[in-house]
């Protein structure tokens, strides 16, 4: 399938000039490569992506949005955060001083301890 037929490798680095971020970078080079000829193949061993991840990418260039827009991902709110801002102000306040000094007999802190 061919992909980026009306979009000129000029325009692509106009976008690259323009975008922030490892994924929206790699996803305009990508394209430029791809425009250059180099198939899809070479581009996911490049990048150590599978093949259909590249297609992804390639696709995701062909809408009415700006190439800057359609290479950047969405905001993702991610999880809540199961402390609250409070509890989380004094969770680091805590781990900032000696275990020892909240009654932990330990020398430090390590991932378990904190748990």
């Amino acid at each position: 399938m061919d992909h980026l037929g009306d979009i000129s490798v000029e325009e692509l680095q106009d976008a690259l000039d323009n975008v922030y971020g490892k994924k929206p970078t790699q996803r305009l080079l990508a394209a430029i490569a791809y425009k250059n000829g180099v198939e899809q193949t070479e581009l996911a061993e490049w990048y150590g992506v599978e093949r259909r991840t590249i297609y992804s990418w390639l696709k995701r260039l062909d809408t009415d949005e700006s190439l800057e827009q359609a290479v950047t991902d969405a905001n993702r709110s991610g999880r809540s955060p199961k402390l609250s801002e409070k509890d989380q102000e004094q969770f680091e306040a805590t781990v900032h001083e000696p275990p020892e000094e909240v009654g932990i007999d330990a020398p430090a802190w390590t991932p378990a301890l904190v748990q």
